[in-house]
């Protein structure tokens, strides 16, 4: 089976697709009842069986909130397979922004065998000062990350703070940010924020590349892979294996330039065009 290729963010090996986690932990960006279906269809088990078929091709990083379920699934994944994940964790602060959640994630993300952490953009880009072109009191956590053994990056929707920490030298390995063909979530046009990624002084992560499930596959992925560097990660989340597999497929296939071994939709509506 092919393996996925890899890149090298913090003198860590990590493969160039990361397994999200919104369509294991309810965050639909759709609606409060996908958020239900996805937290009720969910649980160690399921979210163990995604993670098997991305180890399969040896992508083996999680990006993931602190979350029981997510390392109680990492856990279970690593016992049938016996294969390492790397896990990249994003604490953020406690509901009411009290900034004890993040010190408690820090802890926790410590405590179950993070890699990395990025402080959640819910943190990093309120600290963001257009005036100053700096993300204010930022260094003392990214020292308190490094303080628990772990690698620290900063998570956010604004391309500024990718802008600002190279500007300021931040202490960090990467960055992640918001970036698909649709603009979801993007603050910015997708053309500039495609200048800031291919500008970026380290490795980029994006994520919504199928804009929270708005871009068929196809699309969202072709227009993410041909527009990032090659030292890029695209973050991607599924919610069965199956959708696992066609994803890697489809990514593989466009990092290939040949088309996707992926069975099309065979509905009524296309009997006519196919050729019987």
């Amino acid at each position: 089976m092919e393996k996925f290729p890899r890149v090298e963010v913090g003198e860590v090996s990590l493969p160039r697709i990361i397994v999200g986690s919104n369509w294991f932990l309810g965050y639909s960006h759709t609606s409060a009842a996908k958020d239900r279906f996805i937290k009720e269809y969910q649980n160690r088990d399921r979210i163990a069986d995604v993670l098997e078929v991305f180890l399969r091709y040896g992508i083996n990083a999680v990006m993931a909130p602190p979350s029981d379920l997510m390392a109680e699934a990492i856990e279970e994944a690593q016992q049938r397979t016996g294969k390492q994940i790397i896990a990249i964790y994003t604490p953020g602060p406690d509901s009411d922004g009290e900034e004890t959640g993040l010190v408690e994630g820090i802890k926790w993300s410590a405590e179950h065998g993070g890699t990395f952490c990025f402080p959640h953009q819910s943190f990093t880009d309120p600290r963001v000062d257009r005036r100053t072109r700096s993300i204010e009191d930022i260094e003392p956590w990214l020292q308190m990350i490094r303080e628990h053994g772990m690698i620290p990056g900063l998570s956010t929707h604004m391309p500024e703070t990718i802008v600002y920490a190279d500007r300021c030298n931040l202490d960090l390995a990467s960055y992640t940010q918001a970036y698909n063909a649709l603009g979801f979530l993007c603050p910015v046009e997708t053309d500039w924020i495609a200048h800031i990624v291919q500008q970026a002084k380290k490795p980029v992560m994006i994520i919504k590349p199928l804009a929270a499930g708005r871009l068929l596959p196809p699309t969202g992925l072709a227009f993410v892979w041909s527009t990032i560097r090659e030292q890029d990660m695209v973050v991607i989340g599924t919610l069965t294996p199956y959708e696992a597999e066609e994803d890697i497929e489809i990514s593989l296939a466009l990092l290939e330039k040949r088309a996707a071994g992926v069975k099309l939709q065979n509905t009524r509506s296309k009997k006519s065009l196919i050729d019987t």
